[in-house]
């Protein structure tokens, strides 16, 4: 990728994770974009703390799933923050713990829409621009999966874990189609993460339940996924294409 300034479009990135990876990427001089659905508040605070290190952010309201949405969120970053050279593909749901078979049908379909198509329509966005092949001068994108990928999730979210395997199966392929093309496609597994994601899927103290299946014996913060995401981004990845890299502890 040409070197020059960097503009990172963060979905899901008033909280959590995604605020981390934003804050993250703001002191390694990128330009934020940062996409959320609802908590206004909770997206300025993140735009604030990524101002604060001296860069621009963008907060936009939006649905991942949304295909205009997500081309208003795009269309936004270009035009008040400059072309843009990143994407994480951060916004996901999961829906409340449960059996399979207890899952209704409404959580599901919305799982897939977030955590599926939105990272595919977010991702085909951002490969039109990034692309050599449509005049972009190359980037990278980054998806953030989960270690439940490969667990299965059993009796907790199995339905979340299929959608994250299949974002690593489209990182795959898209590292394979879009690298001759100048951008690089990885993703990020964490683990059990410090944050309120799992106090809306009903068990707010499930990270350190957790804990005694993870080898360092504790949950993650934001803030250690966030580092991985960044290195990916980062030109010292520059040979890492079509790499799942695992933040979760050893487990």
């Amino acid at each position: 990728m040409a070197q020059g300034q960097r503009v990172t479009v963060v979905t899901g990135g008033s909280r959590g994770i995604g605020a981390a990876v934003a804050v993250r990427l703001a002191r390694e001089g990128h330009h934020v974009a940062i996409g959320y659905e609802r908590s206004h508040e909770a997206a300025e605070e993140t735009a604030r703390a990524v101002r604060a290190e001296g860069v621009l952010a963008l907060p936009v309201r939006m649905d991942t799933s949304v295909e205009r949405d997500v081309d208003r969120l795009f269309d936004t970053a270009r035009e008040q923050l400059g072309p843009v050279t990143g994407l994480v593909n951060n916004a996901g749901v999961s829906g409340p713990l449960g059996r399979f078979t207890e899952t209704p049908t409404d959580v599901m379909r919305r799982v897939l829409d977030v955590n599926v198509l939105g990272a595919l329509l977010c991702s085909r966005r951002a490969l039109r621009e990034m692309s050599t092949a449509y005049g972009g001068h190359g980037g990278c994108v980054v998806s953030v999966s989960s270690g439940a990928a490969t667990l299965g999730a059993p009796g907790e979210y199995v339905h979340y874990a299929a959608s994250k395997a299949a974002l690593d199966a489209m990182t795959v392929g898209l590292a394979k189609e879009f690298g001759p093309e100048g951008v690089r496609v990885n993703s990020v597994q964490p683990g059990a993460v410090l944050t309120d994601m799992h106090a809306t899927m009903g068990d707010p103290e499930r990270p350190w339940k957790k804990a005694e299946s993870i080898p360092l014996r504790r949950p993650g913060e934001p803030g250690e996924i966030a580092a991985a995401v960044a290195w990916l981004l980062s030109d010292e990845a520059s040979f890492t294409n079509g790499a799942v890299l695992r933040v979760a502890g050893g487990a």
